[in-house]
C-alpha cells in the first residue's frame, strides 16, 4: 500500500504551506533525476568502449622470408639478364661477358672455379700473365717464429731451410690447415730458401682441392686484364689440373653471376 499523505483540513494556511511543500520536494525530485541521467550515460559509454577495446584487431600478415635466401640488388639483377643460364660458353666468350657485367667501382678480381673428379688433387702451376696479386713470401727465421709464437700471420707463402722444420713443428696446427706449413711435397722447403722466393714470387701458385669437397677455385687474373690474357692464364691453369679431371667449369668476377665454360670450345 502506498504512503497516505495527511493534510488539515479547515486550516488554508497550513494548507498552503503543505502544498507548497509538496511541490518543493516533487521539484528536488525532478532535479535529482536530471543530475543522474548525465552519469547513466556516462556509465553506459564506458561500457561501451571496454567492449570495443575487447575486440581483437585483425593480425597484420607477415611477409615471409625463406632461410637462406638472398636478396639481390638492382645492379645484379641487371647483369643476370646479360646472359642465358641454360648455357655453355666458350672460354672466350664467357671472359668477355664477365667483364661486361662488371659493376663495382674497384678492379674486380676474375675466378675460374671447377669441378673435379675427386678431392685430394694439388700441384703448382706459373700463369703466364701473373695474377694481378702481390705475393708475398716470407724465409723462416727467428725473427718471423717471434711473429708466429705472437699469432701474427703476414705472409701468402712460408718457406724455409730443413734446419728450422723442428721449431715450426709447434705451429703446424695453426699453419697447416691454412696450407702455410712448409713441407717437400708443395717445394716450400730447400737448403737454399732465396731461390723459393724468388720462384713463387715471380708467379709460380701451389692450387688443390678444397679438403672435403672436389671442388678447386683460382683466381686467374683481374677485370682490367686484357681478354687475352685472361683466357691464356684460364688455360695455363686448366692444363696443370688436367682435362681428364674436371667435370664442370665456371667463370666469374667478385661481384658478378658465375657463368658456366664448355673448355672443349
Amino acid at each position: 500500500m502506498g504512503k497516505v499523505k495527511t493534510r488539515i483540513l479547515g486550516l488554508e494556511d497550513v494548507e498552503k504551506e503543505q502544498k507548497k511543500e509538496q511541490k518543493e520536494k516533487a521539484a528536488m525530485k525532478k532535479m535529482a533525476k536530471k543530475k543522474e541521467e548525465p552519469k547513466e550515460k556516462v556509465e553506459v559509454k564506458a561500457v561501451e568502449e571496454k567492449k570495443e577495446e575487447k575486440k581483437v584487431e585483425p593480425k597484420k600478415e607477415k611477409k615471409v622470408v625463406k632461410a637462406g635466401a638472398k636478396i639481390r640488388g638492382k645492379k645484379y639483377q641487371k647483369v643476370v639478364k646479360m646472359f642465358d643460364k641454360t648455357k655453355s660458353y666458350s672460354l672466350k666468350d664467357a671472359v668477355k661477358l664477365v667483364k661486361e657485367m662488371k659493376t663495382a667501382k674497384f678492379d674486380e678480381t676474375v675466378e675460374l672455379h671447377l669441378n673435379v673428379d675427386e678431392t685430394g688433387l694439388k700441384g703448382e702451376v706459373t700463369l703466364p700473365h701473373s695474377t694481378g696479386k702481390t705475393v708475398k713470401v716470407a724465409i723462416v727465421d727467428d725473427k718471423v717464429l717471434e711473429k708466429l709464437e705472437s699469432g701474427k700471420i703476414d705472409f701468402d707463402i712460408l718457406v724455409t731451410h730443413p734446419s728450422f722444420m723442428p721449431k715450426l713443428a709447434k705451429f703446424a696446427k695453426v699453419l697447416g690447415p691454412k696450407g702455410l706449413m712448409p713441407n717437400p711435397k708443395a717445394g716450400t722447403i730447400s737448403p737454399k730458401p732465396e731461390e723459393l722466393v724468388k720462384k713463387f714470387s715471380g708467379g709460380t701458385m701451389r692450387w688443390k682441392t678444397e679438403p672435403k669437397f672436389p671442388l678447386v677455385h683460382q683466381m686467374i687474373g683481374k677485370s682490367s686484364f686484357e681478354d687475352s690474357n685472361l683466357v691464356e692464364n684460364a688455360k695455363v691453369f686448366v692444363e696443370a689440373v688436367g682435362m681428364k679431371h674436371i667435370l664442370k667449369a665456371y667463370i666469374k668476377s667478385t661481384m658478378s653471376p658465375s657463368l658456366r665454360v664448355d673448355l672443349q670450345k
